[in-house]
């Protein structure tokens, strides 16, 4: 018989059968079949002779990216300035999108099962799609751009924003709903007074993370045409220009802290 802790620190006996001893086995057994299984499939897939000279590779190439090229900095200020209105667009082009949907997908504020079934799809499908497979489709459909960068930043985060938004909207509290709706207020009194109050700090936060999340985003779009300064990493990369590209990752690391500290910072102000 297994022992566990309780709560107190007090040691409880819980009494374990033969079928539930045979079905842990069987679960690790399983498992450990899946995992040799997996690594038979990727070992048989890799050329180890490249994979065992990957240290000097890699060595080589950081002796190659060092010193940085500081004066190509000059040129990244138009791409970064464009890759974060790539973040903050689309980010804000998302949150206007999610937020109804997240309202129909919430069990307690959806006017029909089957229109929830319908948001819940929408966010399933936003949330399944990378924004980079979303970019190489828009960069296909309205050209290279920055338009495609921002749908496609917008449409991957309906998902993120609409999921754990309507996950909040079912976690309120429902006394100050069933308060409003006594007093024979309409539908649209009971959402803006007893639901809105109650999901606007996590909807806050929700946002803000979002947007921090779309700026490490952002700046690998530009890898499939999608503008900022992903088209400038994937110009110095092609042309084997590695002081260039140390000088793009100094740049792109500087701007993750930023928006990093600008998030705990706008998060702590208003959660």
């Amino acid at each position: 018989m297994p022992v566990s802790t309780s709560i107190d620190g007090l040691p409880l006996w819980q009494r374990r059968t033969s079928r539930a001893q045979w079905l842990r086995f069987g679960g690790w057994l399983a498992g450990t079949c899946l995992f040799l299984l997996c690594w038979k499939v990727i070992s048989d897939n890799t050329m180890w002779v490249f994979a065992l000279d990957a240290g000097r590779q890699g060595s080589d190439l950081i002796s190659r990216m060092l010193p940085p090229r500081w004066e190509y900095a000059s040129n990244l200020w138009q791409p970064m300035w464009d890759t974060l209105n790539i973040a903050t667009l689309g980010t804000a082009l998302g949150i206007l999108m999610a937020f109804p949907v997240a309202f129909l997908a919430a069990r307690n504020t959806t006017p029909h099962p089957l229109v929830r079934s319908l948001a819940l799809t929408v966010i399933v499908s936003s949330r399944s799609i990378n924004s980079l497979i979303w970019a190489m489709l828009l960069v296909t459909i309205v050209g290279p751009c920055v338009l495609a960068g921002i749908i496609a930043i917008a449409l991957r985060s309906i998902g993120f924003v609409g999921k754990l938004l309507y996950e909040a909207i079912e976690e309120i509290h429902p006394t100050p709903v069933e308060a409003i709706s006594a007093t024979g207020a309409s539908r649209l009194q009971v959402m803006n007074y007893g639901v809105l109050p109650q999901i606007l700090p996590a909807f806050a936060g929700i946002s803000v993370y979002r947007w921090d999340i779309n700026i490490r985003e952002s700046t690998v779009l530009g890898l499939v045409g999608a503008g900022g300064i992903g088209l400038q990493l994937n110009a110095s990369i092609n042309s084997l220009a590695w002081s260039q590209v140390s000088v793009i990752f100094a740049m792109i690391f500087a701007t993750v802290l930023i928006s990093e500290w600008i998030s705990a910072r706008v998060r702590h102000a208003m959660i």
